[in-house]
């Protein structure tokens, strides 16, 4: 399973983590992603996306409609 936003397209970085010492550990930074069932009542049915907090804000401004045609889902 990818940890990709189905909407934003917003994925994983690579960073470090710097203890007091300065030592340097390599950390994945994962992107904040729900597994969210929205419903288009223009087409009567659900779709399931994987979004970020950001494809959220997206979908709330946009609109859900807007948003499935725009990935021709």
């Amino acid at each position: 399973m990818s940890r990709i936003c189905d909407v934003t397209g917003k994925g994983g970085l690579v960073g470090n983590r710097v203890s007091h010492s300065n030592r340097k550990k390599k950390v994945r930074l994962l992107p904040n992603l729900h597994k969210k069932n929205f419903f288009i009542p223009e087409e009567n049915r659900w779709v399931t996306l994987k979004v970020s907090n950001q494809g959220l804000r997206t979908i709330d401004k946009k609109g859900i409609a807007a948003v499935v045609a725009e990935l021709g889902l």
